[in-house]
């Protein structure tokens, strides 16, 4: 039901940019246009015309809308849980959300010793 009301809503909105589109800001509007049309019609019924589609396409969408709200489909309040067939798997120590802590850095290797300095040359005494 909400979605043909959806495509009703649609298709009444698309009327009424034609209806308005048709219209003359000013007044002139459908029978200016046409120079027969006062002959079939008369100036006055052709607006008066349009401007009656215009108002009962514009109460028809606000009609729509309201339907569209009483018929919308309801949200679940409730949550559902997915069941697994085998346990879940043990989460690693971590926080709330089973994301684990930072591993500490690591410490930074100590230089290798120095080979020994080369012994200091015996002086010599000559």
């Amino acid at each position: 039901m909400y979605i043909v009301v959806i495509v009703l809503t649609v298709i009444v909105a698309l009327l009424l940019i034609g209806i308005v589109l048709i219209q003359k800001s000013k007044g002139g509007g459908l029978s200016s246009q046409f120079g027969g049309a006062g002959s079939v019609m008369g100036v006055r019924q052709t607006n008066s015309f349009l401007e009656k589609a215009t108002w009962t396409l514009a109460s028809l969408i606000v009609v729509l809308s309201v339907v569209a709200a009483y018929t919308m489909p309801k949200a679940s309040t409730q949550t559902t849980v997915r069941t697994q067939a085998t346990a879940p798997a043990p989460q690693p120590a971590g926080n709330q959300f089973g994301t684990t802590a930072p591993a500490a850095p690591a410490a930074p290797a100590t230089p290798a010793a120095p080979a020994e300095a080369p012994a200091a040359p015996a002086s010599s005494a000559q």
